[in-house]
Parts: structure tokens; sequence; C-alpha cells
């Protein structure tokens, strides 16, 4: 009731509790998405622990993360180094593919200097790798 008698905070008030409204929103999308995700899950568990959700949504989602909240921590850790692994295996591939001519040519000049190869044969390719 004090914060109806002072302007401020009510609307601090009315402001903590739309932030907290959609984090509680926030949280039944995530636990809703996890039920989803869980490879471990028969399809029928899976039935089951969604309906309690949507019809219990308190007390579902308190319970689901009690009994699956460690679970469900390790899944998405391993999906963000699925994803992590993915981009750096992409950066390294596109990046290896523009710095070819350089390191081409240092690799031609060591073989050039142990004699494997003529300096004939290092100016022809060197100059193909330079057009």
């Amino acid at each position: 009731m004090l914060a109806y008698d002072y302007p401020i905070l009510g609307l601090f008030w009315s402001m903590l509790i739309f932030f907290l409204w959609i984090a509680w929103i926030m949280l039944v999308f995530r636990v809703i998405m996890d039920i989803f995700r869980n490879h471990e899950m028969r399809g029928i568990s899976k039935a089951l622990w969604l309906i309690f959700v949507i019809i219990v949504p308190w007390f579902g989602v308190l319970i689901y993360l009690l009994a699956n909240g460690n679970d469900m921590a390790s899944r998405s850790i391993a999906e963000q180094q699925a994803a992590q692994d993915q981009f750096d295996s992409y950066v390294r591939q596109t990046a290896g593919a523009g710095v070819g001519s350089a390191d081409e040519i240092t690799k031609l000049a060591g073989l050039r200097d142990s004699g494997e190869i003529t300096a004939e044969e290092f100016a022809a390719q060197k100059a193909k790798l330079l057009a």
C-alpha cells in the first residue's frame, strides 16, 4: 500500500512486476523448448511434461527445473559448444582459402632450397600462383 501513496514507488512496483512477468514467460518457453529438445526422453514423457507445464504452469515449471535443471544446463552448454565448433570450422575454412599464395611460395622456396625442385620449376610455380 505504501507504493500507491508515493507515485514513484508505484511506477517502480509496476515495472518490477512487468519485468518479473516477462522473465517468467521466458522461463516457461525455455522449459517447453527443453522438453522438445531432450533426446533422452521418450514421446510419452515429453507429452506428460508438456501437459503438466501447461495445465499447472508455476508448479510444473518448478518441478521440471528441480528434476531436469542440471541436464537442461548441460544440454544447453553442449549445444553452444557445437555451434562454436561449427563457427570455428567455418572461419578456419574461409580464412585458410585466401592465404594460400604466400604459404605456397614459402613452401616452394623450401623445396627449391632443399633441391627437390629446380629454380625453373620454382619460377613457373611462383608465376602460376601469382597470376
